[in-house]
């Protein structure tokens, strides 16, 4: 096995940048933000930190996955729907039969993220996007909070 590690870079962090972003959402499936973190980043100057993504829900999730095949995000839906059947014995189904798995799905998944900033872009992989995934049946507004921390232009 080969390994090589890049050069290393230093920045200080000299910055917070901080904004909300509503989605509203369809229903169950996912919603691609990525352009909207990159409209985020450019608008504060970033040069060099993190970008933290964070969803203010428990029956949603965020996640970085592939964006190029829309055929994962149904595998992933339907892998999801297993691990987390709306038939199970819930005993919370305040909101129906959909609340419960639901908050499990989005357990699963996670409610944040941490994506590298380099040179004022994502560094995210060439297939991968950011998404917000919906686990509930019908439409919902979703706020997921961005913030930036490092160094600006």
């Amino acid at each position: 096995m080969s390994r090589r590690l890049s050069p290393i870079t230093t920045a200080a962090a000299t910055s917070i940048v901080t904004a909300t972003l509503r989605v509203e959402t369809r229903g169950a499936g996912f919603n691609e933000i990525t352009a909207d973190a990159h409209a985020f980043i450019a608008e504060r100057g970033a040069r060099d930190g993190a970008l933290l993504v964070f969803l203010r829900h428990t029956s949603a999730s965020l996640t970085i996955q592939e964006n190029a095949d829309p055929d994962v995000q149904t595998d992933l839906m339907t892998a999801l729907a297993n691990l987390a059947p709306e038939k199970a014995p819930w005993v919370h189904d305040a909101e129906g039969p959909d609340d419960m798995p639901a908050h499990v799905k989005a357990m699963l998944s996670g409610i944040s993220l941490h994506v590298p900033v380099i040179a004022g872009k994502l560094s995210l992989g060439t297939w991968q996007g950011l998404y917000l995934i919906e686990h509930r049946r019908r439409a919902h507004a979703r706020d997921v909070v961005f913030q930036f921390v490092g160094s600006v232009k």
